[in-house]
């Protein structure tokens, strides 16, 4: 069971003399014994090729949808999701239909090798109204506080934010929480530190995973179908 798939992103060679090290972890855990495996929204769904052995693909957008949907929904004034680039759309897509809202995409583009994307073009509108950004994960933060400044300069109300894996990692803690957020939801697939979560107290509700991942454990040893949980 792998709540967050390490080296995920490094699924394809993007530059000349990079490894595939998504392809490796899959490598190990084969030559470690793994006969199975079970993962939660890794960065990109090829990374289900790297591997030799069966295993489940789960999403916990479904927990952070409820939540949205019971307990925030009805604060919200016109509310879009809003796909913090184009990369995430048919994720955002799924995200808008199951809590019944418009979409709005963020284009993007990487220069040469540099790193950093540079946010680019808003498709959707999103003024005077509250707005979703969605993401599988953050990691630094840079992507996501381009996508909160590019929704806050073309006139959105109040910004929130939803996304799986809180890895934030080097200075992501402190970053998210000098944007103009309303509040994040998230998920425990990553653990959450004490350092991290003093500059985010008050502003971040983090959903368990545990129930999910034990009912599919279940399933699996008792040959029960996966799928069936979300209507698959």
């Amino acid at each position: 069971m792998i709540p967050y798939l390490c080296y995920g992103r490094s699924d394809k060679k993007d530059q000349p003399r990079v490894p595939i090290t998504a392809r490796l972890v899959a490598d190990m855990l084969e030559v470690a014994g793994a006969d199975r495996y079970m993962t939660l929204d890794p960065h990109a769904g090829q990374v289900q090729g790297f591997f030799s052995i069966p295993g489940d693909v789960l999403t916990a957008s479904h927990l952070l949808v409820g939540h949205i949907n019971r307990n925030m929904r009805q604060d919200m004034k016109d509310p879009v999701v809003v796909s913090v680039d184009l990369g995430f759309a048919k994720k955002g897509r799924n995200y808008a239909a199951d809590m019944d809202m418009p979409i709005a995409f963020i284009e993007k583009r990487r220069h040469g090798n540099d790193a950093n994307a540079e946010a680019l073009t808003l498709i959707g509108d999103v003024k005077d109204r509250d707005v979703i950004i969605v993401d599988d994960e953050v990691d630094t933060g840079g992507s996501i506080a381009q996508a909160v400044n590019v929704v806050k300069n073309n006139g959105a109300r109040n910004v929130y934010l939803a996304f799986v894996h809180a890895i934030l990692s080097r200075n992501g803690a402190e970053r998210l929480a000098s944007l103009p957020i309303k509040h994040i939801i998230t998920t425990d697939s990553a653990p959450l530190t004490p350092e991290k979560w003093k500059f985010l107290e008050g502003r971040i509700t983090v959903l368990s995973v545990s129930e999910l991942l034990g009912e599919v454990i279940k399933r699996a040893h008792e040959g029960r179908s996966v799928g069936e949980m979300f209507n698959e």
